[in-house]
């Protein structure tokens, strides 16, 4: 049987979120270091802009690869376990190698880009 498109398109969307070697080594730090840390202590352990950095956590955080904790005027990410426990599954399921039913359902908010944008019409639409 065929993955479905609307599964498909959540995959494609986790695929392309880790195109990005910045973005492997943002989680890479949040899986090593298992606590949330702050745009600066990341800022300072990959060594790139505060600004792309925290336009790779808000691209993170959409796939939903990396939970926000927010404190007061910050924000703390963190490795969202879930969602990294059940991206080999995904991969696997992608090659054929594994069925629908052994992955657990996406942590809700983690959308593909397609969904993102239908809503946004749709509220766009409605607010008219």
């Amino acid at each position: 049987m065929i993955l479905e498109r609307e599964q498909a398109e959540l995959y494609a969307s986790w695929f392309r979120c880790l195109a990005d070697p910045t973005r492997i080594q943002i989680l890479n730090l949040l899986a090593r270091e298992r606590r949330p840390l702050s745009v600066g202590e990341i800022v300072a352990a990959v060594e790139v802009g505060q600004s792309t950095v925290s336009e790779h956590l808000r691209r993170l955080a959409e796939t939903c690869f990396v939970m926000v904790e927010h404190r007061g005027a910050s924000s703390l990410f963190r490795i969202n376990e879930r969602c990294i426990a059940c991206f080999p599954s995904a991969a696997e399921l992608v090659m054929g190698e594994a069925k629908a039913d052994s992955l657990p359902a996406p942590r809700p908010g983690a959308t593909s880009r397609n969904t993102r944008r239908q809503a946004r019409r749709e509220t766009a639409r409605t607010s008219r």
